[in-house]
């Protein structure tokens, strides 16, 4: 059996390779596109390579489109949102998983209903909240919009990940005087690193593709935009900006590929951990 498992794996990756190459191969070209002229974009179909390599494409980008603002905008709004959807995500999932809860049962139906909601079905009654507390075309404005939402798929994932934990560690905080949340900070949080990881890779990417949400909060301050929203400054009334707007898509790709890189052992034991759980 392990013979026949050996012999398969390269005919399974000979399988392999060409899907992944036609998967990857629109970013390959959307790269090479950004080094291209506006006339050889439009005139060279699907061929990769430009004749000559049009690095100030990306000094356009990021001085005359402003993608050096809305570059800034995007971190402080993803990181900011990161942020306040693990803190409550986990206290929710521990909340869930530890916790004895009346009506618990019925609690999780509701959240497995909110699931299945469009996003933009609630953009009305966020918009109307986030102008009432004053927070209208400014920054916390989009980051609080960002931040709203059940975020059921990563409660689930911590609540999954805290109830399989071992009951001796509770019991040890308790008996050293720790509170509820004491022991949930300095005991069942860092112990969630994977789960932590794999919750925020997805919402940093959820945040920094977020399109409908930074157009609607940031109408009156185009210079609030994010990098996806930002996508505008390349079409002109009469005239598109092409090699433009993809070294702007180049541009704003680096950072979510970097992440996923970087954290995508985390991300893997994150999943398996709470499917297994």
């Amino acid at each position: 059996m392990r013979l026949r498992k050996k012999a398969r794996q390269p005919l399974l990756h000979l399988l392999l390779i060409p899907i992944c190459l036609v998967w990857i191969y629109p970013f390959v070209w959307m790269l090479f596109s950004s080094l291209k002229t506006n006339v050889e974009y439009v005139g060279a179909g699907l061929r990769l390579l430009p004749e000559s390599f049009q690095w100030e494409n990306y000094s356009r980008a990021w001085t005359v489109a402003r993608f050096s603002d809305y570059f800034q905008n995007s971190v402080v709004i993803t990181v900011s949102s990161v942020l306040i959807v693990l803190v409550v995500s986990a206290l929710a999932g521990y909340s869930l998983g530890r916790g004895e809860l009346p009506g618990k049962r019925w609690i999780l139906l509701g959240m497995a209903a909110l699931m299945f909601i469009p996003k933009g079905y609630t953009i009305i009654p966020v918009f109307q909240i986030i102008k009432h507390l004053g927070l209208l075309n400014t920054i916390p404005g989009v980051i609080l919009a960002e931040s709203s939402g059940a975020h059921v798929i990563f409660i689930l994932l911590f609540m999954a990940f805290y109830r399989d934990l071992p009951k001796e560690l509770e019991e040890a905080a308790e008996i050293d005087g720790a509170g509820f949340i004491r022991t949930f900070g300095q005991v069942m949080l860092p112990l969630s690193k994977p789960v932590l990881t794999t919750a925020g890779i997805m919402q940093f990417i959820f945040t920094w593709n977020s399109f409908f949400v930074p157009l609607v909060f940031t109408l009156n301050k185009p210079e609030l935009r994010t990098l996806a929203v930002g996508m505008y400054s390349f079409a002109g009334e009469n005239s598109v900006d092409y090699t433009g707007m993809a070294a702007g898509a180049a541009i704003a790709l680096v950072p979510v590929v970097c992440v996923f890189v970087l954290f995508q052992r985390y991300f893997v034991d994150g999943i398996a951990g709470s499917v297994k759980g």
